[in-house]
């Protein structure tokens, strides 16, 4: 049987049960890592059709890859109290795998700060992914996004992390 944790042992709540941003000031800077990955299946056409960027929207990977760079960077205007990090870098990657048949997108999100980028990470996957939906849904309306998770973090009192 699990117990309920209190107030005071919750981080993103404060003494009266209210959400709070949790206070890193006194955290040190550091070196912060984390990759994400996620997948969209489609039919054999849309993978076609994009793979030869015969999509009416134009070039729906670069497009897509685009998108992800800017939601990671917007990451705490989405996702209630997240602090807003400057990003030291971005990496989008989409490959087509013809085994779904779709893509996964594998994003990399690195910064020097007092917390880490794992929700950044996810994030970019996720617009990665909705974008592309968003590109070729006139190809194939049933495309189905998926398998989103973290794979990956480094740096942070937590330390590494590597899904198995």
């Amino acid at each position: 049987m699990t117990t309920k944790p209190t107030a005071q042992q919750l981080t993103h709540v404060d003494a009266e049960g209210s959400a709070r941003m949790v206070d890193v000031s006194g955290k040190p800077e550091t070196s912060r890592m984390a990759r994400a990955r996620g997948s969209i299946r489609m039919s054999l056409g849309a993978l076609e059709a994009i793979r030869r960027h015969q999509v009416a929207k134009g070039d729906v990977v670069s497009v897509a890859r685009v998108a992800g760079i800017m939601a990671a960077k917007r990451t705490a205007e989405l996702i209630p109290l997240c602090h807003p990090l400057g990003l030291d870098d971005v990496q989008i990657d989409v490959q087509e795998d013809p085994g779904l048949p779709g893509l996964v997108v594998e994003a990399t999100v690195r910064t020097t700060a007092r917390t880490g980028v794992e929700m950044e990470a996810i994030v970019a996957v996720s617009i990665t992914l909705v974008t592309v939906y968003d590109m070729a849904k006139s190809v194939d309306k049933g495309m189905v996004i998926g398998d989103i998770s973290l794979i990956q973090k480094e740096g942070g009192k937590s330390g590494s992390y590597s899904a198995s």
